[in-house]
């Protein structure tokens, strides 16, 4: 199963979420073509009310733990309650790649 969809699949799975997004960025960065390293995740779930964003994301590092071991390189969250969501409504650009090699 492609990294892409395990993640959505563990997501989806453990937080219910009423808006999840999974973007491979990988194409954005210098890694072979066709790789899965480089992710972008939205999501809403009534599972983060009342946690902190850090705390958010360490619910969600905790799930994907296994696959930030690897293949997963980068990891960019953006975590909202469903009310927070229906302000925004609108996934957030990623900043450009500044290299790395």
């Amino acid at each position: 199963m492609p990294v892409h969809a395990k993640i959505k699949a563990l997501l989806s799975t453990h937080f219910e979420p009423e808006y999840l997004e999974v973007v491979n960025e990988s194409h954005q960065h210098n890694v072979p073509e066709g790789a899965e390293t480089h992710f972008k995740v939205v999501i809403a779930s009534a599972a983060f009310v009342e946690h902190t964003q850090v705390a958010r994301h360490r619910l969600v590092y905790a799930v994907l733990a296994e696959l930030v071991q690897g293949p997963i390189h980068a990891l960019a969250l953006h975590t909202y309650t469903p009310e927070e969501w229906l302000d925004v409504s609108v996934s957030p650009n990623s900043p450009n790649c500044r290299g790395g090699s």
